[in-house]
């Protein structure tokens, strides 16, 4: 009877699973959302009855989140197209914290031999201690996009002494800023083990939030490390996203998966228009030509 009665309180979210006592202040679980509680002593009580189906549950609106599209990409500040997918295609300016695509930052106007930003017409720095300066004047603001440059000096001692420790731990601070490519760089440093233990785990962890932040590249890694676990389902669903994205690795392995009878002719044609459709909305003839001046230097 009193199973019984637990298991009805469960079902009630306006009750707690374990006691059945209602109240405004009940705290609902946090890996499931599906079952609220009292206090962490009734949440302990009620934990053998709930444990598989919490641990289910969770992995569900795990999932969900995963393989949900992806936000919408960001948009140069000057030609409101949208970025391109790699840093190629883009600059930082740390003059005034935006990103521009490499066509509206090629051919700008110059003073005393130093380009201007096309955003604010701030001249380039004159050397790399003022730009190491004014990076970290805005770190210092709380940019997330500047704590993440400054990481990346520091892992490749780019006029900064090598710091693989205070690299990881800006890293890591970027991503919770909301910086996406951060998290990249931070499932980078665990699949190759630089600075820390090779852990594909975390590798992948990190991966999972640049993923979710909109990240094609870390996308496309969590395909493979899905298809070479054997989990050919799930490997399709990342690639599937990876191409709508634009990226064209993840294009020809949906290509791959299809010839090998893992997805559907639909598939692949799906993820055709798709990617076509987002290169599409990144492309500009300014891009391109800066791109094909960039190539002949």
């Amino acid at each position: 009877l009193l199973k019984h009665f637990i298991m009805s309180a469960a079902d009630d979210m306006s009750n707690c699973a374990a006691c059945g006592k209602g109240g405004d202040d009940l705290k609902t679980c946090n890996a499931c959302k599906m079952v609220k509680y009292c206090n962490a002593t009734c949440q302990k009580a009620h934990r053998p009855m709930h444990k598989k189906e919490c641990k289910n549950r969770a992995a569900e609106l795990f999932d969900e989140a995963l393989f949900k599209e992806p936000p919408p990409k960001d948009e140069c500040p000057i030609c409101c197209v949208s970025l391109p997918l790699t840093n190629a295609g883009s600059i930082y300016k740390v003059c005034c914290g935006k990103i521009l695509c490499i066509g509206c930052a090629h051919g700008v106007d110059q003073v005393d031999n130093r380009a201007l930003c096309p955003f604010c017409r701030t001249p380039a720095a004159k050397s790399d201690e003022e730009y190491n300066e004014r990076i970290k004047k805005r770190v210092d603001d709380h940019d997330p996009i500047a704590i993440h440059q400054l990481g990346c000096l520091y892992r490749d001692g780019n006029g900064l002494t090598q710091d693989y420790d205070k690299a990881l731990e800006l890293l890591l601070q970027a991503g919770e800023l909301g910086c996406t490519p951060a998290y990249y760089s931070v499932g980078n440093a665990y699949y190759n083990g630089i600075s820390v233990e090779r852990d594909m785990k975390k590798a992948t962890y990190y991966y999972e939030l640049a993923a979710m932040g909109g990240d094609a590249i870390s996308r496309h890694n969590l395909g493979v490390f899905e298809y070479n676990s054997g989990n050919k389902n799930r490997a399709v669903k990342h690639f599937m996203i990876g191409a709508g994205a634009g990226f064209d690795n993840s294009l020809r392995e949906i290509r791959k998966c299809f010839m090998a009878g893992y997805a559907t002719k639909d598939d692949f044609e799906k993820a055709l228009r798709a990617n076509k459709e987002a290169k599409d909305e990144m492309r500009s003839d300014q891009r391109e030509a800066a791109a094909a001046f960039k190539r002949s230097e």
